[in-house]
């Protein structure tokens, strides 16, 4: 990974976007795009793109969420703690004692998660797993005026303030990336087309809104909807098979440094994955395949069913400690991940035909 590839992933991945506040971070991805990309806009929805044109092909959309998962102010006693509901889904474990960034109209706020402490618990309450509504957040305030001062609003959302760090040996660690990944990804494809032979199609890139609380499609059904794509692919996380206690036979067998995982599956089109299947091959590039017999839990279950249909396929990057503040993933997927995709794009031409006879 180049340097100046490798900095933007770091600003993106740091700058905070909890569903339905990706302001910051989407900033962060439309200001890379304009050094290279065509058409970079955002719309209602917060859903951001960036266009290569092409040379008669079809339409590419390329989409990875730029959302992540967080928290959401929904009360402020008299004491000025906060109490929290989460954005997207949480295992409430892992809160404990972490530090929230909180996003306010007077900038930013951080607090501390608060919880009773070990000597006060009583035998039977350290046989349960910690819920959310046993938790709060101090944010320093003595009182709720105090909280008011600092900016703090119920609604206010917030992420845990976990930026990026090297592991070595080509691996990171950071909050958000599921999926910023994605989002970069998608975006760094567009680079690659850029620079050399873009091939014939017009690719954008999208980065979608509102994925982790997306049961109504999120700012995928949108975004597809408006840009009517011929053929889509999505870029998103799964899970990494290598790290203790996950069962290989529930979601098959994906290590860190295998490459890019293709799904199968209803929301899958069959010419689609035999296409990349078969250029992961060509070119070199490892992969694995992923089985989603019912839905894939991606940007992809809204994208695949609109309008008339879109063939549309699930290109997914393993990832160890999936919603949690140090999700962990190898540099060398994510680039094997960028490659494919973009000798998927070239590949592309007006003649191809993705209809299944």
């Amino acid at each position: 990974m180049e340097d100046t590839s490798f900095e933007f992933l770091k600003r993106l991945l740091d700058a905070p976007g909890p569903s339905g506040f990706e302001t910051a971070a989407a900033r962060v991805w439309r200001a890379e795009a304009e050094a290279f990309a065509k058409n970079v806009t955002i719309d209602v929805a917060g859903n951001s793109y960036a266009t290569i044109s092409g040379e008669g092909g079809p339409r590419i959309m390329l989409a990875g969420h730029v959302d992540e998962i967080g928290l959401m102010v929904t009360h402020v006693d008299e004491e000025g703690f906060l109490y929290v509901d989460g954005i997207g889904g949480w295992d409430p474990q892992v809160l404990v004692g972490q530090r929230i960034r909180f996003l306010t109209r007077m900038g930013d706020v951080v607090g501390v998660v608060g919880k009773k402490p070990i000597h006060l618990i009583t035998p039977e309450e350290k046989e349960k797993a910690v819920k959310l509504s046993d938790l709060w957040v101090d944010v320093g305030a003595r009182d709720r005026d105090g909280a008011v001062a600092k900016g703090i609003r119920v609604g206010d959302p917030g992420v845990v303030d976990a930026g990026l760090i090297e592991l070595g040996d080509g691996l990171i660690a950071s909050r958000a990336v599921d999926n910023r990944i994605g989002a970069y990804v998608v975006l760094e494809v567009l680079r690659a087309l850029s620079t050399g032979d873009g091939g014939q199609a017009e690719v954008t890139a999208v980065a979608t809104a509102q994925e982790e609380i997306g049961y109504h499609g999120g700012g995928a059904r949108t975004s597809a909807y408006k840009l009517d794509p011929q053929i889509a692919i999505v870029v998103d996380l799964t899970f990494s098979t290598d790290a203790p206690g996950v069962e290989k036979k529930q979601v098959g067998e994906h290590k860190l440094g295998s490459g890019p995982v293709l799904s199968r599956g209803s929301a899958i089109h069959p010419i689609v994955f035999e296409r990349l299947a078969a250029l992961a091959e060509q070119e070199g590039i490892p992969y694995t395949i992923q089985g989603s017999p019912r839905m894939t839990s991606t940007d992809a279950d809204a994208i695949y069913l609109q309008r008339a249909g879109v063939p549309t396929a699930v290109v997914s990057i393993p990832n160890r400690y999936m919603h949690s503040p140090n999700e962990v993933v190898d540099l060398a997927d994510v680039d094997a991940t960028i490659r494919l995709i973009a000798a998927f794009c070239r590949s592309v031409t007006a003649e191809d035909d993705f209809i299944p006879r």
